[in-house]
């Protein structure tokens, strides 16, 4: 990137001056700027035509193709995050620029410094779906399967298989080859080699038995070479992400269909890394990964993805309603959470996305709203003056609610001063907190305004998702542009998987890397038993039947006989695929 002789548009403001500056110099200057400034991102605009006849290949990891970022696209721009999703963004990223158009006047508010009244109704929905899948009983594997389901499943083997037949190659995908892809997916989250053919070396120090008995190496090549998600003779051209579009839909109605039903969700953004050629991917300052697509994510308060969206740029993804992007984004997530129902759902975001204006909205359409909010967003709320604020004692706050719609804002002195705004909860009542203070940490009794407390109590749905997924990520790349894309799919599947599990299973709860592991090793050994015969090894049988890690017992509709006991049963453990009475299970998974 530092040899990249391409240049990059800069630009603080709407109407600062632009200038051409090398990506090293940005790179530098978003590096060295100081956190008191706005912060900045860099846009690398998309190929023209996302369902043209350009390849989808773009460099694994085996190749140095995807790590260079070639000059024919590195026409970015550097912009503010808040203002590169408004309309104003229009002028400085299309050419030529276009006159703006003169927004309708709407009337001034009238802001009154007294508490907030909300005529929201109370939470009293119940979950029997929820309830449903408790008394199921399901095991990892079959709540991976409520959102890789057997549509799902059948629908990539179909597409992977067409585009196959469309490049002449008779590939001859099954259901079971393809969970047995996922299965090796999903164990490179945390077993990993430099090379992913190293799985299949006979050397001692990296050969895996449990993924060479599973599937030849030349096999898997081949189908993740052709793993495919859309028909592209039907591909929407204004859609950058038309290739994978099929499976976000499939996605988000399973990830909604299943998602618990509660009263608190956050909204916010998350990154799935990449650095290969294509574009769409952003740079966000104050990010784990620096350089990826960015996500639209709505999730639970405890870090269940309900619904997601890629982002696009406002080049592709025009604001509606008068909002910015990001708000725009918001309002999608709650209409996608009010197809459940009307309920008074709270939404809690952070600055990128909150305003006066997105409170009214929301207001109307009946949904709760928290956030903290930039000043210039609060339409003139006449709050008391942050240098004023900071002189006083910590824990002092001022606020102001607008009499026609019942929203208020607040500005508290906490280590800085916080600027936060609600449509549903107001100062009382006023809290304590005990933050860290000064250099040697002690600890003081702050007050803290209701609304504060309950929004950092609830924010922080996305950072937990984001938090499980990065822990055992797909690590395997493939050629195509989006196989970084379908990685974070498959883990925010296993975290929604594992975030039900942690509901349904209060008997027998497993962490994340077990659940992940017996996942893996069900869909590997499945296929050894299927499609390897004479190949699968009596000592990996052997160690996975005493390895005392991810077994359930669940119920088949035929009878086979016990491994133990040698009687008729219709009860089988799952990951052995051995059938074993319920009174035997114990006894023959123990040496």
């Amino acid at each position: 990137m530092a040899s990249s002789s391409s240049s990059l548009t800069t630009g603080r403001g709407v109407g600062s001056k632009l200038k051409s500056v090398k990506l090293l110099e940005v790179l530098n200057a978003l590096e060295e700027e100081e956190s008191g400034h706005r912060r900045e991102e860099i846009f690398i605009a998309p190929p023209n035509n996302a369902a043209g006849d350009f390849t989808d290949e773009d460099g694994d990891e085996d190749s140095r193709r995807g790590t260079h970022l070639p000059g024919n696209v590195l026409h970015a721009l550097v912009v503010p995050e808040d203002s590169g999703t408004g309309e104003e963004d229009d002028d400085l990223q299309l050419q030529p620029a276009v006159k703006k158009r003169k927004g309708v006047m709407e009337p001034q508010r009238v802001w009154t410094k007294r508490d907030i009244h909300p005529d929201f109704s109370s939470w009293t929905a119940s979950d029997p779906h929820m309830e449903d899948l408790k008394s199921q009983e399901l095991s990892p594997v079959g709540l991976f399967e409520l959102f890789f389901d057997e549509g799902t499943i059948n629908f990539i083997v179909n597409e992977t298989n067409r585009y196959a037949w469309q490049k002449n190659v008779n590939l001859g995908l099954t259901a079971q080859e393809l969970k047995c892809v996922l299965g090796i997916l999903i164990l490179s989250g945390y077993i990993s080699y430099p090379r992913r053919r190293m799985f299949w070396e006979t050397s001692p120090d990296s050969h895996h038995h449990l993924v060479a008995d599973a599937i030849r190496r030349d096999r898997f090549e081949l189908i993740f070479s052709y793993l495919h998600f859309a028909d592209n003779n039907e591909l929407d051209e204004s859609d950058r992400f038309a290739k994978v579009r099929p499976l976000i839909v499939r996605m988000n109605y399973n990830f909604q269909k299943h998602a618990p039903l509660e009263e608190f969700y956050s909204f916010g953004e998350s990154m799935c890394e990449y650095f290969g050629h294509r574009g769409s991917k952003q740079l966000p300052a104050g990010k784990p990964m620096r350089l990826g697509y960015k996500i639209w994510c709505g999730t639970t308060s405890r870090g269940y993805l309900v619904w997601f969206e890629p982002s696009q740029g406002t080049l592709f993804t025009k604001p509606d309603r008068g909002l910015d992007l990001g708000g725009s984004m918001v309002v999608k997530f709650v209409d996608a959470l009010q197809t459940r129902g009307c309920l008074p759902y709270h939404i809690f975001f952070d600055k990128v996305f909150t305003s006066v204006k997105l409170m009214s909205i929301l207001r109307k359409k009946g949904v709760k709203a928290t956030g903290t909010v930039r000043e210039y967003r609060t339409e003139r709320c006449p709050l008391k003056d942050p240098k004023e604020l900071k002189k006083m004692k910590r824990g002092s706050f001022d606020y102001k609610v607008d009499e026609s719609e019942e929203i208020i804002v607040c500005r508290w002195h906490d280590s800085s001063v916080v600027n936060i705004c609600s449509n549903a909860v107001g100062i009382e009542p006023v809290g304590l907190t005990s933050p860290p203070s000064g250099v040697t940490k002690t600890q003081t009794q702050v007050h803290q305004p209701s609304l504060l407390r309950l929004y950092q109590e609830k924010v922080g749905g996305v950072s937990r998702m984001d938090q499980n997924i990065a822990k055992y990520k797909v690590k395997i790349r493939g050629m195509k542009w989006y196989s970084s894309f379908i990685g974070y799919v498959i883990d925010a599947a296993l975290n929604n998987a594992w975030q039900l599990h942690r509901i349904c299973c209060h008997d027998a709860q497993v962490d994340l890397l077990a659940f992940r592991r017996y996942v893996a090793c069900v869909y590997l050994e499945s296929n050894a038993d299927t499609s390897s015969q004479g190949r699968r090894s009596r000592r990996l049988e052997t160690e996975s039947r005493f390895d005392m890690i991810g077994h359930w017992i669940i119920h088949q509709d035929k009878r086979t006989r016990c491994a133990l006991c040698h009687s008729q049963t219709n009860t089988r453990c799952e990951k052995c695929q051995k059938g074993v009475h319920a009174k035997c299970f114990r006894a023959y998974h123990i040496r």
